[in-house]
């Protein structure tokens, strides 16, 4: 089965997450000979947002949160061809409608690597997308964030010889 990627979609929060997971979609893009394309998605929330009778689209807040976006999506991966989209919703929503509006065929994002009472309190996007993607997901973790097996912590397990006597 031959693999055939002609666009790979890059979702960044700016974070140093999303910067090494845009090195692989960098890479992936270059080798595949494949369209880049670069989303970041504005989350509002409801309580420091408030909505007037013209809606988000002209609340000032928004607008220039959504320049400052635009902004900082143009240094994301400069002097690069790419398509660079800002939107606004939860992001793990925003990256599947972007994903299947785009014909994309693979997604390249990072992870944040929370465990625990975080992860169960702030969720996971990366893992949402996971979950419900109708293309291929590459998550990328941060390469300071080591990860341990869990039974690296246990004691190594003797085989024995079967020839042996019991």
């Amino acid at each position: 089965m031959m693999i055939d990627v002609k666009r790979i979609l890059a979702p960044t929060d700016f974070s140093e997450y999303s910067a090494g997971a845009l090195d692989y979609a960098c890479s992936l893009a270059d080798l595949f000979d494949a369209e880049l394309h670069l989303l970041h998605v504005l989350e509002l929330h409801a309580s420091s947002t408030p909505v007037f009778a013209g809606g988000l689209a002209l609340n000032p807040l928004v607008r220039e949160s959504r320049e400052a976006a635009e902004k900082a999506l143009l240094q994301v991966a400069s002097g690069r061809k790419a398509v660079r989209a800002t939107v606004i919703g939860p992001p793990f929503l925003e990256i599947l409608r972007y994903a299947n509006d785009n014909a994309i065929d693979l997604i390249v994002m990072g992870t944040h690597g929370r465990s625990g009472l975080a992860h169960v309190l702030v969720g996971s996007v990366a893992e949402r997308v996971v979950r419900k993607a109708s293309c291929p997901v590459l998550t990328v973790r941060h390469p300071e964030h080591k990860f341990e097996m869990p039974f690296d912590k246990l004691p190594a397990r003797r085989v024995s010889d079967p020839e042996a006597p019991q």
